[in-house]
């Protein structure tokens, strides 16, 4: 018999036992013997062979399935429940928050319980789902995606330093967790994919603000031109940077930066997964655009880059999050692929060891699966292994 654990619909408890859980160190790869792993006020209080019972707590056993860090989604885009970005536009506020609350739900029984959007959720969202409002994952949020005039879709527009710095220091000042731009075009975009966006200067002063407030700017790019110029004026994180070259991996170890390949979304495009009509040129375009990102994958894992695990999706393809799993494995240990996941996701939120863990004072984010993904990564990928999903101490019922 699979194992089949349901929470059920009651509120969740204050403490949560669970029992017979074998724990995946996703640093080291190691399993442990079956443990007993205590949640009090949404962390982990203890990790041990104890096997006394704790008064007022409900208890789940997870004996037969490997218990690892909540999965971390360091590039999604969870307003964005349609692949047509026209009809998101037409979309009345309170008929766009419904459904983007249920994307954040379906994101959660995916097993990801952190989930960094880069562009369209707010400040507000973050705090509907940490009061528990809404059902979805934690969230970091940066607000609009800025843009260049004639940059990409779905963006603010900004041009000029001033203009940059004014609009930055708003959103920061609401609560801003990140900072995103977009430096290049793209596959969905007016704007040439080699084409480069804002000035320098733009990207200096976007940048130093995003300093001032101790946070970070990510940036939408392709090229190996965009990323090295991304790269060298500050920016934190490369979002897709399908077309990487050795100046580019040399600057991520340099810089310290990091680096959110998003294959599932070329993928799903490929697949006819999103929603979206492409004729048979523009399809062979991306499906271009899918190999080289593989390619600069391997590329960035053989130097040791910081690699993180991003997915890209929208509309219809978003129910494919896990597949970047899979996508990803065609050029990755299956370790390096749930470390993305995990503890890098961590390093670039900035919760190191807060999340991506299972260890005593981590948050109690975790779920539990049939099998072992370093064995098998498809017991990530398929989606059908998860048995239990713990966000911030709270058990999620599945079905």
């Amino acid at each position: 018999m699979p194992l089949r654990i349901d929470p059920g619909s009651a509120p969740a408890p204050s403490t949560v036992v669970l029992r017979d859980a074998a724990i995946l160190d996703v640093e080291s790869g190691e399993v442990s013997a079956p443990r007993t792993i205590v949640a009090r006020g949404g962390d982990i209080v203890e990790i041990s062979r104890s096997t006394r019972s704790v008064p007022g707590a409900a208890e789940f056993s997870l004996a037969g399935a490997t218990v690892l860090p909540g999965l971390i989604d360091a590039h999604a885009h969870v307003t964005q429940a349609s692949g047509d970005f026209a009809e998101i536009l037409s979309w009345s506020p309170g008929y766009h928050a419904a459904r983007t609350a249920r994307e954040l739900h379906r994101m959660l029984l995916r097993g990801f319980t952190t989930v960094r959007d880069m562009g369209g959720a707010d400040t507000g969202l973050r705090r509907a789902v940490e009061e528990r409002l809404i059902t979805g994952p934690h969230l970091k949020v940066g607000g609009p995606i800025f843009a260049p005039t004639g940059g990409h879709a779905l963006t603010r527009v900004i041009d000029g330093e001033v203009d940059v710095r004014r609009a930055l220091r708003a959103e920061l000042r609401d609560g801003a967790d990140h900072i995103k731009l977009t430096l290049s075009g793209g596959v969905i975009s007016k704007m040439r994919i080699d084409s480069l966006g804002f000035s320098e200067a733009e990207i200096l002063a976007a940048v130093d603000e995003a300093h001032l407030a101790h946070r970070y700017v990510g940036a939408h790019v392709y090229s190996a031109e965009s990323v090295a110029r991304a790269l060298r004026l500050g920016v934190r994180t490369i979002e897709h940077g399908n077309f990487l070259d050795d100046e580019c991996v040399a600057l991520f170890l340099e810089e310290d930066a990091f680096y959110v390949p998003t294959l599932a979304t070329f993928w799903a495009i490929v697949e006819g997964h999103t929603g979206q009509h492409l004729d048979a040129a523009k399809r062979a375009a991306v499906a271009e655009v899918f190999e080289r990102g593989l390619e600069s994958l391997a590329l960035a894992d053989r130097a040791g880059v910081k690699i993180g695990y991003g997915t890209d999706l929208h509309g219809e393809g978003l129910a494919f999050q896990l597949k970047e799993f899979a996508i990803r494995g065609r050029v990755q240990d299956p370790l390096a692929v749930i470390r993305s996941a995990t503890v890098v996701g961590a390093d670039i939120i900035g919760e190191t060891g807060r999340i991506g863990v299972v260890r005593e004072g981590a948050r109690a984010d975790l779920i539990a699966v049939a099998g072992d993904p370093v064995e098998d990564l498809s017991v990530l990928s398929s989606g059908d292994a998860l048995r239990f999903v713990l966000t911030g101490g709270d058990p999620i019922p599945r079905g």
